[in-house]
């Protein structure tokens, strides 16, 4: 079976019918980098406390097939699960065979870090946190295999033993997908952008046909931070619209923040050691529930991150001093009327005080309007009654995502095709607004090509609504920003 080239666009979103269809092209098209979205609920493993991206890649590996899965299947991988996917209360179970000279195999996120003493040989260590190691030996072939491992950490499976003075990693078969840009962009012209948009949504596990096309670009308009460097933003929501979902499953390289204390030396860098903090070592940081999140030494974290958020360089007192292109993304709850419409005047005004102040609103690019979005429930997500149920593998697209931060195409085409109206643009809209243009063209457009009607209704309009609401809080605020136009509009 063959598909033409992309035919000419469809006037709105896909049919039932249509959708249907969709499934057996999306297998041919991306063949093994594709999956039944149906094959993960049934499994169960979401019950074991790892996200998509590695529960899709436990499927590929202990019963690789299409469909949903069958009742024997889902025994095979709770069984595997079970010997491989370490609970809480099975630590001590762990480490009680290491400590009796057996060799144990875990499926875990595994991070290194070289450590420097004075008058010391360096020292390599791992950390398990599902183990509750932190200190298990490493060797210099294994990070000279998988540099990630001293970034940001990988998942993968383990097999660990004991040595006379802790644990130590004899092996590590990390979770990776092989990313061929050239092989994704010339997939996207198999396609039409309502099936690439439909591909899209099913891949993060929504059900295309339950939003509208406004809710669909809402949705995608998530992804930006992913495909675009240093992309800063926030969505304001009512509880239950699933804001956090798609950060928690879509790539190792992400890492949310639910809870917790939250400090300068977890954002930036810890001056005592000198490690680096979370925005230099992931591509994406995302704070969630922001509005009851407990921030130590507020001032310093919001004095940091305006400095970061302008110019990508982290650093801390003048101790330290490195560029990131993380991407810095908050989540918050607001409170809605009967009419699902924000109560209060101004959208901010249930963030802490420190998170108001609009010189560092002004460096978020973008103000996911999430309020219009439907509360999250499996009538939204893939299940055995959606239309279209086979989208991309989680850690492939993910990793294609990432990938497409160091494809400048669509840049170069923003940066030539997007111009603010007005006497006097405000250079932070033009530049908020260009660069969320273009990644709207990544993700939709990842081969480049697209009309300039396409870009203005898809990217362009959009990019505007996303920064406006950015900028209607600035000039409810801050009458500094009242000599410039309320609207922001294209020349």
């Amino acid at each position: 079976m063959t598909f033409p080239e992309q035919g000419p666009e469809q006037s709105g979103p896909l049919s039932v019918d249509e959708l249907r269809e969709l499934n057996a092209k999306v297998s041919e098209v991306f063949k093994s980098l594709a999956i039944d979205k149906r094959r993960l609920p049934t499994s169960q493993l979401g019950g074991r406390g790892i996200p998509a991206y590695v529960a899709e890649w436990v499927l590929e590996k202990v019963v690789p097939g299409h469909g949903e899965l069958t009742t024997a299947e889902a025994n095979k991988v709770m069984e595997w699960a079970a010997r491989v996917i370490p609970g809480p209360s099975e630590q001590n179970i762990i480490k009680h065979k290491l400590a009796q000279g057996q060799t144990v195999k875990v499926l875990t996120p595994l991070q290194a870090e070289v450590q420097i003493k004075k008058g010391k040989e360096p020292e390599r260590v791992a950390q398990l946190s599902l183990l509750g190691i932190s200190d298990a030996y490493i060797s210099d072939g294994l990070l000279d295999e998988y540099p990630d491992l001293l970034r940001q950490g990988m998942w993968g499976v383990v097999e660990l033993g004991a040595l006379q003075d802790g644990a130590a990693v004899l092996s590590f078969q990390p979770m990776q997908a092989s990313v061929n840009l050239n092989l994704y962009k010339e997939a996207r012209r198999k396609f039409t952008l309502h099936e690439w948009r439909a591909i899209l949504l099913t891949t993060l596990g929504f059900d295309p046909s339950a939003f509208t096309e406004q809710q669909q670009t809402w949705l995608l308009a998530r992804l930006l931070p992913l495909v675009q460097k240093n992309m800063h933003m926030m969505e304001l929501a009512p509880k239950g619209t699933g804001k956090s979902f798609m950060y928690e499953n879509i790539s190792p390289k992400v890492r949310l923040i639910s809870g917790g204390n939250i400090s300068p030396a977890v954002l930036f860098v810890n001056n005592a050691n000198g490690n680096w903090g979370l925005l230099a070592r992931f591509k994406v940081v995302v704070l969630d529930e922001v509005q009851t999140s407990k921030f130590e030494r507020p001032e310093e974290i919001v004095g940091g991150l305006k400095g970061y958020l302008a110019n990508g360089k982290l650093t801390r007192g003048g101790l330290h001093e490195t560029a990131s292109d993380c991407g810095f993304v908050m989540l918050a709850n607001i409170t809605l009327d009967d009419n699902q419409n924000p109560v209060k005047s101004s959208l901010v005004e249930e963030l802490p005080k420190f998170l108001r102040e609009t010189a560092f609103l002004d460096r978020l690019k973008a103000l996911i309007p999430g309020w219009e979005l439907p509360k999250l429930s499996s009538r939204l997500l893939v299940g055995t009654d959606s239309a279209l149920t086979v989208g991309l593998k989680s850690d492939f697209f993910g990793d294609a995502l990432v990938a497409l931060r160091e494809d400048l195409e669509a840049d170069a085409y923003a940066a030539r095709a997007v111009r603010l109206g007005g006497e006097m643009p405000y250079r932070r809209n033009e530049a908020a607004v260009r660069d969320m243009a273009a990644g709207l063209m990544k993700i939709q457009f990842p081969h480049g090509e697209v009309t300039p009607e396409e870009f203005y209704t898809h990217c362009l309009k959009p990019a505007i609504r996303l920064r406006q609401g950015v900028w209607d809080e600035l000039y409810g605020l801050d009458s500094e920003y009242r000599q410039y136009e309320a609207t922001i509009r294209p020349a």
